[in-house]
């Protein structure tokens, strides 16, 4: 560590810092950023790729999931993983993460990864709630289209060599009733075009929310399945969402209507849902997610749902377009850069959200300490004690559950003392992480 530093500036801008009287502000970055390695695996976007080269790091890319013996030995040696859907971060896997300080979902969903066991081992997850939301509400209306309309069926008789003009049991959806259970990102955008298309939209969720355009909030599930010709789920997957739609829930819909089902493969008993289409009950489905789901492209899909009437399934692909996954690229890259970089932990998943604005760039002595350890009594106080010879500029701690995170911008003269520092901080016997950023 040389006893100089090496300082860049960059234009402020007032979302980066409020400090609004100096016109550039230091560019942090940890000590040997070169030396930061990033592991992305199953295809994800090359602008996420293209962010995290320009950031200075080492990225290996793989279009695909790696087994789990794969998977071990390459998490070993990297900083960052950046993984869709497919990859699983067990705690048996992150336990040989001995680098690892942050994970990066380039998806909406988290639970792949054992988010308690990477908190407790310092390592911040991010993903992209938002990001893929509109294409996930497009593939709803064309799902409800062609349910409506019985195109896939259609499709595949002609494929088939089979003319089949009908016209019994298809419908216009002006008018129908779309039943939403989950009215968040995606739900309100998918109320917002069913009712361009002129369709009555209510909504169930376990949390008071503003309704948008003429949709309705009922007061139950039980109420959304009753009313709605097209029920529509967006729910993540809890406990409390696991066969959220099952045999009773699927008989209490009305007879001829259609379940869609693009969130978490969990949320519908698949086996109940084969039953009742096959039984007639429901006049079709469309489904995009599965309990179980290949860890590849190719053959060996196995469903109940497969050859049922009226029934569109597709491989997950609900946020599977060239906008979602640059969107999702930037927002979760950014994300995982800035935390690599500053320190910043906002939006993250399963750490306490902390920033510090920006130091002006004529501030050329000050160093920032980044540091998680377990959220116990006495732990700042040992810190502080660390701190009490150093000028500090600026700090902030909050936690969340048994993980607390802390970051203090200290003003340091030489390296010697950031070693120092270091060196102590790292030995409070509560410490998980520390880092020094400059």
């Amino acid at each position: 560590m040389s006893d100089t530093l090496q300082i860049k500036s960059v234009p402020i801008s007032r979302r980066d810092s409020f400090n609004t009287r100096d016109k550039q502000t230091r560019e942090l970055k940890p000590f040997y950023s070169g030396d930061i390695k990033i592991l992305l695996l199953e295809n994800i976007s090359q602008k996420a790729v293209d962010i995290l080269n320009k950031a200075g790091y080492q990225v290996e890319f793989h279009t695909k999931a790696l087994d789990k013996d794969a998977l071990i030995e390459k998490i070993k040696d990297v900083h960052v993983v950046g993984i869709r859907s497919k990859t699983k971060l067990t705690q048996e896997v992150l336990s040989h993460a001995n680098k690892l300080i942050a994970i990066g979902c380039f998806c909406i969903g988290t639970n792949q990864v054992d988010l308690t066991y990477a908190a407790s081992r310092g390592i911040c997850v991010f993903n992209s709630p938002f990001s893929n939301s509109r294409s996930v509400a497009e593939l709803v209306i064309a799902e409800i289209i062609l349910l409506a309309r019985q195109l896939g069926d259609r499709s595949r008789e002609m494929h088939d060599g089979v003319w089949n003009k009908v016209s019994n049991n298809c419908y216009e959806i002006r008018g129908k009733t779309l039943g939403i259970i989950g009215y968040g990102h995606i739900g309100t955008q998918l109320g917002v075009l069913a009712e361009s298309l002129g369709m009555h939209v209510i909504w169930y969720d376990i949390l008071p929310l503003m309704p948008i355009g003429m949709s309705t909030a009922v007061e139950s599930l039980d109420e959304v399945l009753a009313e709605a010709d097209f029920v529509s789920c967006h729910v993540p997957e809890t406990p409390e969402t696991k066969n959220m739609i099952g045999a009773r829930e699927l008989a209490l819909m009305k007879p001829g209507s259609y379940l869609i089902n693009a969130s978490r493969g969990t949320v519908v008993d698949i086996d109940a849902l084969a039953a009742s289409l096959k039984s007639g009950h429901l006049a079709g489905a469309a489904v995009d997610v599965y309990p179980k789901e290949p860890l590849a492209n190719g053959p060996g899909f196995e469903s109940p749902l497969r050859n049922c009437p009226n029934t569109l399934l597709t491989p997950h692909i609900g946020g599977s377009t060239e906008e979602a996954q640059r969107m999702i690229g930037i927002e979760v890259a950014t994300a995982a850069t800035k935390f690599v970089n500053t320190g910043a932990s906002i939006n993250a998943v399963n750490f306490a959200e902390c920033d510090l604005r920006a130091i002006p760039s004529t501030d050329r002595t000050t160093v920032r300490i980044v540091n998680v350890h377990q959220n116990v009594p006495g732990v700042l106080r040992q810190i502080n004690n660390i701190l009490a010879d150093y000028n500090v500029n600026k700090q902030i701690s909050d936690s969340k559950g048994d993980v607390a995170y802390f970051m203090a911008d200290v003003t340091v003269e030489n390296s010697k003392d950031i070693n120092t520092i270091y060196e102590h901080v790292t030995a409070i016997g509560e410490n998980i992480i520390t880092r020094v950023l400059f």
